[in-house]
């Protein structure tokens, strides 16, 4: 996925200004797009810049402050970029190379890691929990709050499989009681 991409269907759900832009990346597709304020930013530039998005001054705000809205090229691009075949990407994680370093040199601090790690995954659980009780209860009917939803759940099952897997390891990293 692409910085472009994510800020484009961010601002077709709903144009507004930079900031306003910013924050909602960080409540929203920030939990699964990573990308800073200043990022933001530099991107809406290219956007305008490629044709995609158009801001315009805010009449009356103090400084620069611009509301930026897609344009039937950003659509396009959007749907061009949506319809593009996804290979599955490779994983990453540090932890599995950690885990398996652990498993040939001996006992390492690890476990303090991995209990640091399973609390970012509980509260971060919680959170996404807290989110869709307040935002998908009832259950959604329409196609759009379905798929917001189901992007939702599959954060709920990363999490919850995440927490669950760094408590397995602790449990094997500990040393057995006396």
């Amino acid at each position: 996925m692409s910085l472009p991409h994510a800020l484009l269907t961010a601002l077709i759900e709903r144009p507004c200004a930079g900031s306003e832009l910013a924050g909602r990346f960080d409540r929203s597709i920030g939990y699964f797009w990573q990308a800073t304020h200043q990022q933001i930013y530099r991107e809406l530039a290219r956007l305008e810049a490629a044709g995609w998005i158009e801001g315009k001054a805010v009449d009356g705000a103090r400084g620069r402050k611009r509301t930026y809205r897609v344009l039937p090229a950003g659509s396009a691009e959007l749907a061009r970029w949506t319809a593009e075949s996804q290979v599955p990407l490779p994983i990453r994680d540090e932890m599995m190379v950690r885990l398996r370093a652990d498993a040939v040199i001996g006992p390492t601090a690890l476990p303090d890691n991995l209990a640091e790690l399973a609390r970012h995954h509980r509260d971060r659980l919680q959170t996404y929990q807290a989110i869709e009780k307040r935002d998908f209860t009832p259950p959604p009917t329409d196609r759009a709050q379905q798929l917001r939803h189901l992007v939702l759940k599959a954060g709920i099952e990363y999490e919850r499989h995440r927490a669950a897997f760094c408590e397995q390891a602790l449990a094997l990293l500990s040393p057995p009681p006396d």
